[in-house]
């Protein structure tokens, strides 16, 4: 077993000041007091310590962790950390949102509105996205922003041609950023972001007057969620901090004076409900990987036939995956669908 490296400390037990924040007693979205608890979990998908609480508000359906991870928490659970193990059924079944053909599906949607002159591509990462949406829109000029230096070589690679380093709250990045984008994207990023509220602002503040914003997040009231509770693989506790319910980005946004363009499931529905279910239950069924913050770590025989049980669990999460694509065409028109798509016109 490797040591961790200085750079990867062990965060302290959970509820401490450390790691967590004080827990809410309010809904972050509306205000509400009436809370129920929807989950309690570890880190199903990174086996890393701690347990990870999520809430749901009663009255507006906003669901969010509760505690949350303070900025030091954040930083270790979205960190690679040097000897962690990765379950690669179960990496490659949530990479399912971001494959080529549903970035290009996204971008498509941009197609009615012509070419933009420029856009903004938000959490980036090393901007697949704005690569791919280049085949429909060539002569559009890219930028992006990230909060790790993925967004540099991004930038390096020519995905990209400007790339800006931090939240786009955060006023030194927005000072360069505003007014000046036809689109800005947000896909799979509110999720991850400690005040969506907040980011939602800064993308409307981004955009030119008549620009598109172009969203698409995860959805608590997806049936599936209620079903299978922790093993639904979207939560990704304790990476996604926040599960905002449609209505409330609608309200957010018409609030604002934007006009909804379009806003719907079926575009944005992401096949991987059962596959997902599958490779975790399968990870964390079997015996307990090896992990730099195990004091003692296991035999050399528990290693070896953990390693060739998930391999010979793959065909059952390839099948669950089959099974989640033949259902697709029907699941992304029920409350199944896990996603949705908006694009809003600022006014």
């Amino acid at each position: 077993m490797s040591a961790p490296t200085p750079d990867s400390a062990i965060p302290a037990p959970h509820g401490s000041k450390r790691v967590h924040e004080p827990r809410r007693a309010d809904c972050p979205w509306c205000g509400s007091a009436r809370l129920r608890n929807r989950l309690r979990t570890g880190d199903l998908r990174r086996h890393r310590p701690g347990l990870f609480t999520v809430d749901e508000c009663r009255d507006c359906g906003h669901t969010f962790q509760n505690p949350r991870l303070t900025a030091e928490g954040l930083a270790f659970y979205r960190r690679a950390v040097r000897g962690a193990p990765r379950d690669p059924a179960t990496e490659r079944v949530l990479a399912l949102h971001a494959v080529r053909r549903r970035r290009r599906a996204a971008a498509r949607a941009m197609l009615p509105f012509g070419e933009p002159e420029s856009w903004l591509d938000v959490g980036t990462g090393l901007a697949h996205f704005p690569q791919t949406a280049r085949e429909y829109f060539p002569y559009t000029a890219f930028d992006g922003t990230d909060l790790t230096a993925r967004v540099e070589k991004a930038r390096a690679l020519g995905r990209v041609d400007e790339a800006h380093i931090g939240p786009l709250t955060d006023p030194r990045v927005m000072a360069g950023l505003a007014g000046r984008y036809d689109v800005v994207s947000l896909l799979h990023h509110l999720e991850h972001t400690t005040d969506p509220r907040a980011e939602l602002h800064a993308a409307l503040d981004a955009l030119r007057p008549g620009g598109h914003l172009l969203i698409e997040t995860l959805d608590p009231r997806c049936v599936f969620a209620a079903l299978f509770g922790r093993w639904w693989l979207p939560y990704d506790q304790p990476r996604r901090l926040h599960l905002m319910p449609r209505r409330n980005l609608r309200a957010e946004l018409e609030e604002r004076g934007c006009a909804l363009v379009t806003a719907g499931h079926r575009a944005a529905h992401v096949p991987h409900d059962l596959a997902g279910l599958t490779a975790l239950a399968l990870s964390q069924t079997l015996p307990a990987p090896d992990t730099p913050w195990r004091a003692v770590p296991p035999s050399a025989f528990r290693r070896h036939l953990r390693t060739v049980l998930l391999r010979a669990g793959i065909p059952l999460v390839a099948a669950a995956a089959l099974t989640d694509l033949a259902l697709a065409p029907v699941v992304r028109h029920t409350p199944f669908a896990n996603a949705y798509r908006i694009i809003a016109r600022k006014p």
